[in-house]
């Protein structure tokens, strides 16, 4: 176990992720869900950390980490949640949803991206709704910043998402500030999108996906870990 950053919470030094609970590639049967999340806790000691996200499954993980852990009877005080937020449930209008044709399977819900202040705030509040009491997300951050950049295709679409991005990390930090998280975060696939985030918003955790890894370390990524660390920011690393 170990503190996340500088301001905790103590963590395991392995996290969960939870895609596949919202039919990731395949359409899983409830039992075999049920039974993924059982072995999560089986030997654990400490708290568990799950990571997920609105769009997994547009909020079908969410729904069936709920429900899994109140069939479990895991307290609250067993588990860490890290939702990342930026979608919201849709209609599904057709035979697959649209976000992201061809691998999310047997989805009764499409997903629509929702950023900004109010977007981010009303994220918030469809994950713990999913979810469903007692459990609610510790941990926060904004689902792939980098990809919602990458969209942009002149300077002036960029900067209107960079306003966006900046006005959604203004809603996790109040939520911080009110007391309903305990933790700010960013991940991203793009390491250069994160140091940006880190330089203009205060962050306590950030993930790397794929970008620090024991095969792939560039000495600039190095430089940047070495930086987070210094300042007391936490650092997942994310391999798949």
């Amino acid at each position: 176990m170990r503190t996340l950053g500088r301001s905790g919470p103590v963590v395991p030094p392995l996290v969960f992720g939870t895609s596949a609970l919202g039919n990731l590639y395949a359409a899983r049967p409830d039992g075999v869900k049920l039974a993924v999340l059982r072995e999560m806790f089986r030997d654990a000691e400490g708290p568990v950390l799950l990571d997920s996200a609105g769009k997994y499954g547009a909020g079908l993980a969410l729904e069936t980490i709920g429900r899994g852990l109140r069939a479990l009877g895991v307290p609250p005080e067993r588990v860490l949640l890290s939702n990342k937020l930026g979608w919201l449930r849709a209609p599904l209008r057709g035979r697959e949803p649209t976000f992201e044709p061809g691998v999310w399977f047997g989805l009764e819900h499409d997903a629509e991206q929702a950023i900004g202040y109010e977007g981010i705030l009303r994220c918030w509040e469809e994950g713990c709704a999913l979810l469903g009491p007692p459990y609610r997300p510790t941990l926060v951050s904004v689902h792939d910043p980098d990809e919602l950049l990458a969209r942009a295709t002149t300077p002036g679409e960029r900067q209107r998402a960079w306003r966006e991005l900046l006005e959604a990390y203004r809603a996790l930090d109040e939520l911080k500030r009110r007391g309903e998280v305990s933790l700010v975060g960013a991940g991203a696939k793009d390491w250069t999108v994160l140091r940006s985030l880190a330089d203009a918003v205060p962050l306590d955790w950030v993930m790397l996906a794929c970008s620090y890894t024991v095969l792939r370390h560039p000495p600039e990524v190095v430089r940047f870990v070495d930086r987070l660390g210094e300042a007391g920011v936490g650092v997942v690393n994310s391999a798949v």
